[in-house]
């Protein structure tokens, strides 16, 4: 290795061969005791995979007695009504088939709705199929309908019961998985630097294995140690209880990495992939074989076609819905705004759209009319730390009492529904940039220009998960990327249901 390199290496960097030193922050100062304790067990371990299909059998014939008046009437229950006692069994063959009960890195509320929906739906109508062979004549209507919205209620409760208990332990790094990570690249310390930012994932990184580790300047920082090489793959999992390994760009050749695998699966270590060209890759990708070489295949929604114009017109039928149900709201806010400080009522700033169009953005003003002494927008690139996004309160805080309500509300964010009915903007997108930052960014910043491919939105993939302001741009526009990539009308459905979440968070 290249002794310059080695020199740069901070003293979190461990000896690549031989013993691990005891005396550095290794990975069992980074554990906690309640990592392999009865609750680990229960929320993250084996007991996890138990716990779920478990409560949906309880609850679900809970659901069933309740429906049909209790366990005495369902004791003396005609035999048409018996076919509904089988709709828990379905419902949970339903839930299974949609894959409710895999295992996530990071369970949603949202991701599971829809197949919970349909799987007590299905498994509803299966019974009272059954009941109509088995019978000759189906349930009553009444049964059958407070069945399957019992039975809907008492699933879905039980699910975010267990997904908040787990979330909020992981987020207290009450329960965790300790993870290895193979490679100390751009790629393994930006996957270390998510997983600390974001205990909801449930994986701990404790350290890396490379034998050619990148220098920390060279990969914008790097808290976790490297611990060796993938020769001492055993002792560190001995040392740290690792329980999980995740293989990123490394300098180790593809065959070693094949055997690193196949020695992980035996020491009981699970493994993930971070796949070459994952920044091409979406959850349309398609699997295929050419005799036993695997075969992926890309496929991509084009922002011009019909699926985006239909998203268009829905677009502009909501905008026009919130502009007359929100107009008393809207017209006490301009009042108030014109009431306690003085200038326009609207702010108006460039921003650039989609195909790099630009265009007047409108907002409830928030800030009182600068002095020609104070800083003008073009110097507010001054105010920016490296790798962090534009917005917020950029120089001197010129917010007025009610500017300061309307921003913790996002209440002068609502004059840019006239940009969507005007065609500039989407519900949900990318968020507009100034034109001299899409200047600086597109030179800087690696794929930035992807956003300018759709219409920018007043809400966003990236702002539901709190990226908003003066916070990291690398990460916002991993993000927006994502979102343009993995487009759907679902994903759409999704934001909108964050975005309500975080208002109602942000106005309590």
């Amino acid at each position: 290795m290249d002794q310059n390199r080695i020199s740069q290496q901070t003293s979190t960097t461990l000896p690549l061969q031989g013993e691990l030193r005891r005396d550095a922050p290794g990975p069992n100062a980074l554990l906690r005791g309640s990592f392999h304790g009865p609750l680990r067990w229960i929320l993250e371990g084996p007991g996890w995979d138990i716990m779920r299909p478990a409560v949906d059998f309880v609850l679900l014939y809970v659901a069933i007695l309740v429906a049909l008046g209790g366990v005495s009437a369902e004791l003396h229950a005609p035999a048409v009504r018996v076919p509904l006692l089988a709709l828990p069994p379905l419902a949970m063959l339903f839930l299974y088939l949609r894959g409710l009960y895999r295992t996530r890195l990071r369970a949603l509320v949202l991701d599971g709705l829809i197949p919970i929906v349909s799987a007590v739906s299905f498994a509803t109508m299966a019974a009272v199929t059954l009941g109509l062979l088995a019978n000759g004549r189906a349930p009553d209507q009444r049964d059958a309908v407070r069945a399957w919205f019992f039975a809907l209620v008492a699933v879905s409760a039980g699910r975010i019961v267990l997904y908040v208990a787990q979330r909020w332990a992981r987020a207290h790094r009450l329960v965790g998985k300790p993870v290895l990570i193979l490679g100390a690249g751009l790629v393994g310390s930006q996957m270390a630097r998510r997983l600390e930012a974001h205990p909801e994932y449930g994986l701990v990184p404790v350290g890396f294995l490379d034998s050619d580790p990148r220098t920390i300047a060279e990969v914008g920082g790097r808290d976790m140690p490297v611990l060796g090489t993938v020769e001492n793959l055993d002792e560190v999992v001995h040392e740290s209880g690792v329980r999980h390994l995740i293989v990123a760009f490394s300098s180790v050749a593809d065959g070693r990495v094949s055997q690193l695998v196949q020695h992980c699966q035996e020491l009981g270590v699970e493994v993930s992939v971070v796949p070459r060209m994952f920044d091409t890759i979406n959850n349309r990708v398609g699997y295929d074989t050419v005799g036993g070489l695997p075969l992926m295949s890309f496929t991509t929604v084009n922002p011009k076609g019909w699926q985006f114009a239909l998203k268009h017109a829905c677009d502009r039928v909501m905008a026009v819905t919130l502009l007359v149900v929100l107009a008393p709201l809207m017209l006490v806010t301009a009042l108030a705004v014109k009431l306690t400080s003085s200038g326009p009522v609207l702010f108006r700033q460039r921003r650039v759209g989609r195909d790099g169009r630009p265009f007047d953005l409108y907002k409830f003003r928030s800030m009182r009319i600068p002095s020609p002494r104070e800083s003008s927008g073009a110097k507010s690139m001054a105010f920016l730390a490296r790798d962090t996004a534009p917005g917020g309160v950029e120089g001197e805080d010129r917010r007025t009492p009610v500017g300061r309500v309307l921003r913790r509300c996002s209440l002068d964010e609502l004059p840019q529904l006239i940009n969507v009915l005007r065609g500039e903007m989407s519900m949900i997108g990318p968020r507009p940039e100034r034109p001299e930052f899409v200047e600086l960014f597109n030179d800087d910043v690696t794929r930035y220009g992807d956003r300018h491919r759709v219409k920018a939105g007043i809400t966003g993939w990236a702002q539901v998960h709190g990226l908003r302001g003066q916070t990291s741009l690398a990460e916002r526009v991993e993000w927006d990327n994502y979102y343009i990539a993995n487009w759907s009308l679902g994903l759409d459905v999704k934001i909108l249901a964050l975005t309500m979440v975080a208002l109602f968070k942000a106005g309590e």
